[in-house]
This record gives C-alpha cells, structure tokens and sequence, in this order.
C-alpha cells in the first residue's frame, strides 16, 4: 500500500478492555494538515466526538490518537478531562499544537477510561515522531473491536504531473446504520486542497458510501470520518472549479466505497453480504426507504441467513416502508432469478435458494416499476452469532 508523503503512524498495548493486543495508535502528519469531518447524528454523543467537533471548526490537524476497547460515552465531565488528556499527552511528545489532535474511541459505552494504563503508554508511543515506526494497516488491527479482520485501501494519480496518494483505515462491524454509519475512519491524503473542496468532497463521498450500509439499524455514538490532507504532494491547491477536483472525488470515493463493502461483509456473525437494490421509484426518497427498510428487516435478514428465499418478507416490508407502491407492479430478484412478477410468485423459490447457499454475495433487486428512481444499500444477513456476540459484549 502505497502511503501519502509525510505521515507516520505508532500503535502499542494499553491494555484498556483486555491485554494481549495493540489497541492505541497515533496518525501524525510531518506538516500540519488541512482537516475535514463528518460525526454520528446521535444526539448521545462521545467525548472525543464532542472535541472533535469543536476543534475542527479551524480546519487544522497535526495529529489523531485513536483506541479500542473504550468509547469514552456518558462518562460526564471526567470522560471530557480524558479525552483532552489524551491529546495534550499525544501533542506534547510531538511537539505540535495541542488544538491540532483529535481523539477517537470506540469500545464500552458507560464504562470510564483507565487512563493510569493510557498515559504512560500514549507519552511513551508520542515521545517525538521518530517513535512512530508501526504501519497504516497496525493501526487498522488496533483500531478492531469486533471486527473479524482489519480494513484498509489506498489509491494514488497523477495531479499537474505530480502523484498523489489517498489511504485510508477503518473499523466497523455493528451498531451500523446512518446517519453516519456506525464506524471509525481515518483518510490521509499527501494532496493539496482549499478547505472548502475537502469537506465538500469528504461529506458527498460519505453520503454515497458510509451512509448506504446497515448492519442492525443501530446507530452508534462514536461515528468519526476524519480526512487530513498535508499538500507535500506539491500540486496547486486543487479548488471545487478545478479538474483535479474531480479526480480526488473519484479517488476518495472509490476508497469510502470499498471500505463501506468490507464494514457491511464483516457484520458481527454474517456469512453474506446483500446488496440490495430498489427501483423504478417514484421519487429518490422512496427508493432510499424502500431498500433501508428491506435491508433492515430482522425477518428479511435472517431469512437469507437460512437460505430461504421467503420473498413475502420482503413485499411485507415494502408494504410498511411508506413508500409509493402498486403490489401488482413489483418485480423481485435474487441475481438473476426472478423470483416476484407482477406482485406474484414466479416459482422459482427453491432455485433462488440454492443460490443463496451457494453464494457470499447476494444482489437482492426489487423492481417497483412507477417511475425512474433508483437506490442501493449494503446490508448482511443476521445470525445466531450476532446474539452471541452481542450477548457478551462486555463479558
């Protein structure tokens, strides 16, 4: 993986939930960077978000420190002193601004942050940027709480006839739905931007990446994007009017889109990803309800975790989304079966079963056949796994 210019990153053990795995990390950049956000829409929010928010109104950043294990949620006023700890701790072995780190964890809800473990290690890790010797993808692992593997991408293209480098690493596995979904995600870019260009680009690409995967319906409380960009690629400042504008866009989204995959293919327990597709809507709205609420749907989720092609699951979920409907008109498919003609079986249930336990990836379209609108939503089938899982979260 090729990495942008002038960044380094250090993971290491504190020991926050459980020892025996890397779960801090710290990502600094050798200049200051411009920096854009997008955060959870829980009213419910963490004390890193919360400082988070304000900083980033100045558009500057130096560094991120980030941990698993711990949320740092509805701790009060101690859960706030930790958090700006944590990054004056991070900012004085740097040697940068203070009020250029930001802080995120993810983890425990409710549960206070054992900051004797933390600080030591954290100065320790922070002790000048020559300590910060770990990989992107180290901080990928420390980042994992249920996560089953670690996600990373990076894609690079040539600006003005300089290379520029975009990567990114985030973490997601449950609690995943809009607005933002539910996930941690850290973008590093060497390019030059205007402050503008970046949050513009960064907001659009969440929308069309971040913000169409649900796992559970669960929004969380910790939800962070955070994009830096230093400019030692040493192109012009790209601008919203300029053609390398939209070769960042289509970079970046390329990025957010294969991460948002790899978030909805790790659901906590799936064993399929389903990708599924509404059109022929009447307007973008109701497309985007529709396949939420098909994506969301218990039945319809344990369903495909079954191999039972029980389409009546998702016309009952149709039929209570809100949307515009005319049970006559819709079509149903899974791949390329067509399973629903017309708001009728076509007999092919069993057919379309032996697909779904044959496959990892399901394409689920539902055709309402009234007008030209079209959505999809990333989604994984729900297991016994995920009960367990979640049943012994904090044991």
């Amino acid at each position: 993986m090729k990495i942008p210019k002038g960044f380094s990153f250090g993971v290491a053990e504190a020991a926050i939930k459980k020892p025996g795995r890397p779960d801090m990390a710290v990502i600094f950049s050798e200049k200051e960077a411009a920096i854009a956000g997008v955060f959870t829409t829980n009213r419910i929010k963490g004390a890193p978000v919360k400082l988070d928010i304000e900083r980033i109104k100045k558009g500057r950043a130096g560094a991120i420190v980030v941990n698993s294990g711990n949320a740092n949620v509805c701790n009060g006023q101690k859960g706030i002193r930790d958090a700006r700890e944590m990054a004056r701790i991070a900012a004085l072995g740097l040697g940068i601004d203070e009020e250029t780190v930001y802080v995120a964890s993810t983890g425990v809800i409710g549960t206070p942050m054992p900051m004797e473990r933390i600080k030591p290690v954290l100065a320790a890790m922070a002790k000048g940027s020559g300590a910060l010797v770990s990989g992107f993808e180290d901080v990928a692992r420390a980042m994992m709480t249920t996560d089953t593997f670690p996600k990373y991408a990076a894609r690079s293209f040539k600006l003005d006839g300089r290379e520029v480098r975009i990567a990114a690493v985030a973490k997601g596995s449950g609690m995943i739905h809009p607005n933002m979904a539910t996930m941690l995600c850290f973008i590093i870019t060497d390019i030059g931007i205007g402050k503008a260009a970046l949050n513009r680009a960064l907001r659009d690409s969440v929308d069309k990446s971040f913000n169409r995967i649900t796992v559970d319906g669960d929004t969380s409380t910790s939800d962070t994007v955070l994009l830096m960009a230093n400019g030692l690629a040493g192109n012009p400042p790209v601008k919203i009017s300029s053609g390398g504008y939209a070769q960042f866009s289509r970079a970046l989204d390329d990025i957010t889109t294969e991460l948002a995959r790899m978030v909805a293919r790790d659901g906590e327990g799936a064993t399929k990803l389903i990708e599924v597709h509404v059109k022929g809507a009447k307007t973008k709205k109701d497309a985007l309800s529709g396949a939420f609420t098909i994506a969301d749907s218990p039945l319809v989720k344990t369903a495909f975790f079954g191999n039972d092609a029980n389409w009546g699951r998702i016309m009952a979920a149709l039929g209570r989304s809100g949307i515009s409907i005319e049970e006559e008109k819709v079509d149903i498919y899974m791949g390329k079966i067509k399973i629903v003609g017309g708001g009728k079986s076509k007999g092919k249930d069993a057919e379309a079963g032996r697909l779904l336990k044959a496959s990892k990836e399901i394409s689920l379209v539902v055709d309402l056949n009234l007008g030209v609108w079209s959505e999809k939503v990333l989604t994984c089938d729900l297991t016994d796994e995920y009960v367990r899982i979640n049943a012994e979260y904090r044991t």
